[in-house]
């Protein structure tokens, strides 16, 4: 199938099309086309088959499919980020701005220190901190949403209700005769037994929300605190190769939020957070709502 893969993308060649369109074109004005042909074809499909099996041409084929994979989810996540862009409310807005703006005043800092009076551009090692630290904002950003999500669902729902129309369905249940066979009573029973079972989940599940709501709001504490220590760090001690880990260490921390962020779908209407996030540090303007 991979090879397959390869045979199509030397065949689909443009240059190839040209040359092997133009061949044929002229073995059929030929006035031989019984034997100009085979010929075209015995070449097409020797240089399809060499170019197809060429080292250097599948690794050009494999970057330009990790390049159209990487747009279509840089696409997916600046959908994302402008859905919540428009979605969340002033306040923590600017509590991710805050956080952002201070990111990039420590890394300036650090940039001068390294090369004072110089505005030099990025070094590789500095990009790549800058894709963590940008992932690391992009959780932080999702997890102000997720938090803010919670925040109505719990709103519109009333525990209290629930609990109420629990109790009243188990007393409906009580009030039943436990030897009667008469069929309609039996269909009554199974409904108020289904209605009780579904009140129960609702409760179970607002339960849940109630600590994910309380787990979003620990982690956003911590993660503000993380990117923060990150960026003094970048100020404090000039080896990027040992920052970057430390960012990495951070982004394998947030694993398991970034799982319940995803089962948190029901609330939020967000994508799964497994795309390339945006460029929120290393945007020239700030991130701001449009």
């Amino acid at each position: 199938m991979h090879f397959g893969k390869y045979l199509k993308a030397a065949f689909l060649n443009r240059w190839n099309l040209l040359a092997f369109l133009g061949s044929a074109a002229f073995a059929l004005l030929s006035g031989r086309p019984d034997v100009l042909m085979p010929i075209v074809l015995a070449c097409e499909i020797a240089y399809v088959g060499l170019l197809g099996s060429h080292g250097k041409f599948q690794n050009w084929v494999d970057a330009q499919d990790a390049k159209a994979a990487r747009a279509e989810t840089s696409e997916a996540s600046e959908e994302t980020l402008q859905q919540i862009l428009r979605t969340l409310p002033q306040e923590l807005l600017e509590r991710f701005q805050s956080l952002r703006t201070q990111c990039l005043d420590l890394r300036q800092i650090a940039l001068d220190l390294r090369r004072p009076g110089i505005g030099a551009p990025d070094v590789p090692l500095d990009q790549l901190q800058l894709t963590g630290l940008d992932r690391l904002l992009w959780i932080h950003l999702r997890l102000l949403y997720t938090q803010y999500a919670l925040a109505k669902f719990l709103k519109k729902t009333s525990a209290d209700q629930i609990q109420k129309s629990i109790a009243d369905l188990e007393q409906q249940v009580k009030q039943l005769p436990s030897d009667d066979q008469d069929t309609r009573r039996e269909r009554v029973r199974a409904a108020l037994q289904d209605n009780l079972e579904t009140s129960r989940g609702r409760l179970a599940n607002l339960n849940k929300a109630h600590e994910n709501y309380e787990l979003m709001k620990l982690e956003i504490d911590r993660l503000e605190n993380k990117i923060r220590a990150l960026s003094e760090l970048a100020v404090n001690r000039q080896e990027p190769e040992f920052i970057s880990s430390e960012v990495n260490h951070v982004a394998s921390s947030m694993v398991d939020t970034e799982r319940t962020m995803n089962e948190l779908q029901f609330a939020t209407g967000l994508n799964a957070l497994d795309n390339e996030p945006p460029e929120l540090l290393r945007a020239r303007t700030a991130v701001v709502r449009n």
